[in-house]
């Protein structure tokens, strides 16, 4: 159990050492300064611009951002919407997966669009390898997307008067190139000599020690794999995703992907340190988000090691922990860990089935999502805490009487409203959607039966348990992070279609508000800094900070909470 946890701890600060230098160097890429890549990328950028006549050094005002931004990721939609319903017909299919229906080819296209890569679908039985190529440039440009924003906004933080905030596509392409790219590269060798499958082959047969013949199913996986953690995709190649044995073959190769998901999303705090020359206020910032972090793992943790107390009374003993769902080569440990860490910056990967989760477990695997503002996914997990700095900012400013201020622009009415929807948009769509899912669950009527089929059929656990697992879908969709408490039978057209709409509103309206504001602020005169100006960069706001996202994720989730996991936890006392 001590090695156990000293794993846990090694991979921790591991991340967090080798963040700082990443984060340095995720700088340098925004601001154009030299980098030791510049040699290899600078002609590939090059082309790229040339080829498709984007001048990359035009600047852009926060509305041109948004207007390019929402474009390519419509164009990527309908490709990848096509790709999906006719991939039966394509080639690179060896193992003659079928197309995807229409309401499964609409969710899938959304889920890997928005970076949330919700999968109604088993990886190997579901895709042909032509699609699985096409969701791995998803994987890139979705993560690109989010980075690229988070380069607008930490501009706007920067300039001091000015409504040219860089050039999107400039911000875009240098984050596929410069850092997605050679980061999932170095993962995905690592993968490929560790065991994971990089073939266009079909199916191998193998024979058992048993003597059984079974097949088992292999593809370019290594290379989807590298991104889907580096990008904070969480996609699995598999079905089984991460748990499966080539998808992360050995404990050696989990402690890669758990540092692979981690780490763009601490580097992006340190990065905007370093791009607006505040480090004391990254680390403010790190400090709140780890705080948060390390409250909802190591209960966790603790849970899964301390095992089921239900089977404990039938005086079972489990001196492994609770492992259920759980691989043996990994343990209870770093599966806890995996599934806050997952949850938290929303990769949505898994390594275990959370699904067989203690439910104190269960509970803090969905409050990550439901806050959804600790370090978060690539760019857009500093844009979900910015909308909290603006709150606190604002009423830091009530409490101490005077008009607020953040990093020398005036907070006043516009920005608070744009912040207040965004973070009321949140707990509406999640709340709203297990209402809805909770209906049609509970009273099967004509309209649900047409749209969804017998909705008692979704659920394998009846219960509170069987809330929670429509609560966690729709939490996991809001948050775009994609994993699933999988008792829920989710490929269908209700789940298909309703989550499908919750991808988008959760991806993009909390993209346009942090811009939106970002842009409005740029645009106001600079105030200096004064006797009475309001310090962000303090412990003191970190904390008020830490009590704004704690009081509104209070109020907003704990009934429905108290309703799934927290009752199931009190039911095996």
């Amino acid at each position: 159990m001590n090695t156990e946890i000293l794993g846990v701890i090694i991979v921790f600060l591991l991340t967090i050492i080798l963040a700082i230098p990443v984060g340095k160097y995720i700088a340098k890429v925004f601001t154009g300064d030299r980098t030791f890549l510049d040699p290899i990328f600078n002609p590939i950028e090059k082309l790229i611009f040339k080829i498709s006549g984007i001048n990359a050094t035009e600047k852009m005002n926060w509305k041109q951002h948004l207007k390019a931004l929402l474009t390519v990721n419509m164009v990527w939609f309908f490709l990848c919407f096509i790709v999906l319903l006719s991939q039966g017909a394509l080639p690179l299919n060896p193992d003659n997966n079928p197309s995807m229906t229409p309401d499964l080819a609409f969710n899938t296209a959304i889920s890997f669009v928005v970076n949330c890569n919700l999968q109604h679908y088993s990886g190997e039985t579901g895709l042909s390898y032509l699609s699985q190529m096409f969701l791995m440039f998803l994987q890139f440009v979705s993560a690109g997307v989010g980075m690229a924003a988070a380069a607008m906004v930490f501009n706007a933080m920067r300039e001091r008067t000015t409504n040219q905030l860089g050039n999107f596509y400039n911000y875009f392409i240098k984050s596929c190139t410069r850092i997605l790219l050679p980061l999932s590269a170095i993962v995905a060798v690592i993968l490929v000599f560790s065991g994971t499958p990089m073939t266009f082959k079909g199916k191998d047969k193998i024979t058992t020690l048993q003597g059984d013949t079974v097949e088992v199913s292999r593809g370019p996986a290594a290379a989807f794999i590298g991104i889907k953690h580096i990008g904070t995709n969480g996609g699995g190649f598999f079905g089984a995703n991460s748990a499966h044995p080539l998808e992360n073959p050995t404990y050696f190769t989990d402690a890669v992907e758990l540092w692979a998901q981690l780490i763009i999303p601490f580097a992006m705090i340190f990065a905007l340190g370093f791009y607006l020359k505040k480090k004391k206020l990254s680390y403010v910032i790190f400090g709140v988000m780890t705080l948060g972090f390390l409250l909802l793992v190591i209960p966790t943790i603790s849970s899964e090691l301390n095992g089921n107390p239900a089977i404990a009374k039938m005086g079972v003993s489990q001196i492994s922990g609770a492992m259920e769902g759980k691989e043996v080569r990994f343990g209870p440990a770093i599966s806890g860990f995996w599934s806050i860490a997952t949850t938290v910056i929303s990769t949505g990967s898994v390594n275990s089935m959370h699904d067989s989760s203690m439910p104190m477990s269960g509970a803090m695997q969905l409050l990550a999502m439901m806050v959804n503002a600790f370090y978060g996914g690539c760019g857009v997990g500093f844009l979900n805490f910015y909308i909290f700095i603006i709150l606190a900012v604002f009423i830091s400013g009530l409490m101490v009487g005077r008009t607020p201020e953040f990093l020398g622009k005036k907070i006043e009415a516009r920005e608070v409203k744009i912040a207040a929807f965004i973070a009321i948009l949140h707990p509406f769509l999640i709340l709203a959607g297990t209402a809805l899912a909770s209906y049609f669950a509970a009273n099967n009527t004509a309209m649900g039966y047409w749209f969804s089929g017998n909705a008692t059929g979704w659920l394998n656990n009846p219960g509170h348990h069987g809330f929670s697992e429509m609560l966690y879908e729709f939490t996991s969709s809001a948050a775009n992070n994609g994993s699933g408490f999988e008792g829920l039978g989710d490929n269908n057209p209700f789940w298909n279609i309703t989550t499908g709409i919750v991808l988008l509103l959760g991806r993009f309206i909390p993209i346009i508000g942090p811009l939106a504001i970002a842009g409005l602020l740029a645009n106001k005169k600079y105030i200096p800094e004064s006797a009475g100006t309001l310090k962000t960069d303090t412990t003191i706001f970190g904390i008020m900070v830490f009590a704004v996202i704690a009081i509104i994720a209070a109020l907003s989730f704990f009934p429905a909470l108290a309703l799934g996991p927290l009752a199931e936890y009190f039911s095996l006392k």
